[in-house]
């Protein structure tokens, strides 16, 4: 099917492109959250007729978009998950997940505009796009910690997903140490 794109659309074009997209994805997307038009003569004229007051309507969000951007640039928010020792999430966190947290904190933000390409399932310091515009890009971090505690610590720079081993000669003295405690007359095998 062939649209007339009214914004500028990812991987697809510019304001005012007449593209040739899959039937579904004019129908169940860009269609109904107006983004485009069916490409017929009628919507070519009405399109040229708007394209002033459109063009006025995108650079208005554009700068919105941007004055969100820049505050919101290089800012972190804090995700608390539940893990396994070596940092792998029980679940992971979505772009849902990253939206609401910056929301909480008084952005606008939809799902849709937090551009993550797979789910995190670690723990640590994620750098992640936000795109409030299409056109306006900016970098927030995520801190995936277990508590507010380990957050503060992995913002410090420790790793928290190395495990801590303890060596055989370590477990030896905790053995020794408990056979002296035991002592001489006290046995610590069962007969």
């Amino acid at each position: 099917m062939e649209v007339i794109l009214l914004e500028r659309v990812g991987k697809l074009g510019h304001m005012g492109d007449t593209v040739r997209v899959k039937d579904g994805y004019a129908r169940n997307f860009l269609l109904p959250s107006g983004k485009a038009l069916r490409a017929t003569e009628a919507n070519k004229k009405k399109f040229e007729s708007q394209r002033s007051v459109l063009e006025a309507r995108n650079l208005e969000m554009k700068r919105d978009a941007g004055d969100i951007a820049s505050t919101l640039d290089g800012k972190s928010f804090v995700i608390i998950r539940q893990a396994g020792e070596t940092g792998q999430l029980y679940g992971s966190v979505s772009a849902r997940d990253i939206a609401e947290a910056i929301s909480a904190a008084g952005f606008a933000i939809h799902r849709n505009q937090v551009a993550l390409q797979h789910p995190i399932k670690t723990l640590g310091l994620h750098k992640t796009p936000v795109h409030p515009h299409p056109e306006v890009e900016a970098f927030v971090t995520v801190n995936v910690a277990r508590s507010q505690e380990q957050a503060e610590r992995q913002t410090k720079g420790e790793d928290l997903t190395v495990r801590e081993e303890a060596s055989m000669d370590d477990l030896g003295l905790e053995v020794g140490q408990a056979l002296a405690a035991a002592g001489p007359g006290e046995s610590l095998a069962r007969e």
